[in-house]
């Protein structure tokens, strides 16, 4: 019987003895895992690849430089300061602050930064397997309330790997349904949206009814059709959804303003939907319109005729067929279709490539985008070199990636090109900022001297000496 209660004596000591070395062994592990994420850390801040090391700040003079304002005629020999954050002086004789860290720009140019007009840059990371990097668009055909700014990663990958090639400032839009929500306008620096931010809720985006007759695809079928005119009946149908849209969202707007104004009336309920619509259907804040076959741009265009709204062009692969309406409204077109195949069997093998030439010709205000979630936003300037490949002046080109951009996007006051008072989003590289054999040799976002490093780079050097 003693034997039995010392056995199980024995017994309970050894659970509570092993319980306490198992929660010993935990917090040991638990203490190597945190040692361990600030030794990565520590690396990482090292490199200086991460996103929110947002660079070194200060009085900065580009000396011996070639410098392309875009705005005016090019000095082959000049100088730029940079101080607190802004273009400070430009020119040919222009005297260095004793103060400023001197760069020798000798046989380099600087360029104004990029400007990409239409990407979801910081909405998506993975598209495919990754569900939870994935934030562009959300449920419903009509979201005036969701705001691209709010769902922004600033420590997406893309961020880097873009400004690297000399893109400091892109749009960032939402997807999905008719209306998509409202896009941001960021500088591709920062550790928090806020700071990012340049016009946190810039544009609403509305994808304009269109026909198709396309009706998806089955893997065991191929690919479904509807009859056109079924497809021009869903076209119209969904115009008349957005339009009484549009109507409810201006009699909330009265009904608020008497409401306001006089005290004998019952407070208005607050509808999120409509407070967001109120500034766009009254034409104080731009739409982007996503439309790209003619017929459906005209669509656009007697929609902005009817409803007096401010509007911009996204897509526009057949916007040269109606240019005449477009300059006429004033609206300008955000081209993104660059590098994309030709929709028609009997268009020309250039015929995308084509339109800005076009579009120039015809006096339509445009710019050139790369449409990308942020993984291929860094081909923006091959995309505006392909352009002057076909057609555009090269001046042309460089102007639809930097002021022309920024006219769109209503920031040209402070961006998209190299004059005193400007932001300093300033690149300098070793050749023409078109070309692919360019190297970008230094960059500024907000005047901040910003490191040359991504996950590009990162790789690069690990993978360079690799001999097996």
């Amino acid at each position: 019987m003693k034997e039995k209660v010392k056995s199980k004596k024995v017994k309970v000591w050894s659970s509570v003895f092993g319980f306490w070395s198992l929660n010993k062994v935990f917090y040991l592990f638990a203490a190597l895992l945190v040692v361990n994420s600030l030794l990565i850390t520590v690396k990482a801040q090292n490199s200086g690849s991460q996103q929110n090391l947002t660079g070194q700040a200060g009085t900065f003079a580009i000396t011996n430089a070639r410098i392309v304002p875009v705005t005016g005629a090019v000095i082959e020999e000049g100088t730029v300061v940079i101080r607190g954050g802004k273009i400070a002086a430009v020119g040919a004789n222009v005297s260095v602050p004793g103060n400023a860290q001197r760069i020798d720009g000798s046989g380099l140019s600087v360029f104004p930064g990029m400007i990409d007009s239409a990407t979801n840059m910081g909405l998506l990371e993975i598209g495919n397997g990754v569900r939870g990097t994935v934030d562009v668009a959300e449920t419903g055909d009509m979201n005036p309330n969701a705001k691209a700014f709010l769902a922004i990663n600033p420590h997406t990958s893309h961020i880097n790997i873009t400004r690297v090639n000399g893109t400091t400032t892109v749009l960032s839009l939402p997807r999905g349904g008719i209306v998509s929500g409202q896009s941001a306008i960021i500088n591709l620096n920062g550790a928090t949206q806020a700071e990012m931010a340049v016009v946190p809720e810039f544009a609403m985006v509305i994808n304009f009814p269109q026909i198709s007759t396309f009706a998806g695809f089955n893997p065991f079928t191929g690919p479904r059709f509807i009859d056109f005119n079924q497809a021009v009946k869903q076209r119209d149908k969904n115009v008349e959804k957005l339009k009484k849209v549009f109507k409810e969202a201006e009699r909330y707007a009265k009904v608020k303003e008497a409401s306001a104004s006089d005290n004998s009336l019952p407070p208005l309920p607050i509808d999120l939907k409509m407070e967001a619509m109120v500034p766009y259907v009254r034409g104080e804040k731009p739409i982007i319109f996503i439309a790209d076959r003619a017929r459906d741009i005209r669509g656009v265009i007697k929609f902005v005729e009817e409803t007096k709204v401010k509007a911009i062009l996204k897509g526009g692969r057949e916007a040269p067929e109606v240019a005449d309406d477009l300059k006429r409204l004033n609206i300008p077109v955000i081209y993104e279709n660059m590098w994309n195949l030709p929709t028609r069997q009997d268009d020309a093998y250039d015929s995308l490539y084509t339109v800005p030439a076009r579009l120039h010709e015809a006096g339509v205000k445009f710019s050139i985008a790369s449409d990308d979630n942020g993984a291929n936003a860094r081909d923006l300037p091959y995309q505006a070199g392909m352009a002057a490949a076909f057609g555009l002046p090269k001046d042309e080109a460089l102007k639809a990636v930097t002021i022309y951009p920024a006219e769109i996007l209503g920031i040209a006051d402070k961006y998209g090109s190299i004059e005193t008072g400007k932001m300093a989003n300033i690149v300098v590289a070793d050749g023409d900022i078109l070309e692919a054999r360019t190297k970008i040799r230094h960059l500024f976002i907000d005047g901040r001297k910003l490191p040359l490093t991504s996950r590009h780079t990162e790789f690069y050097e690990a993978f360079k000496n690799r001999t097996k």
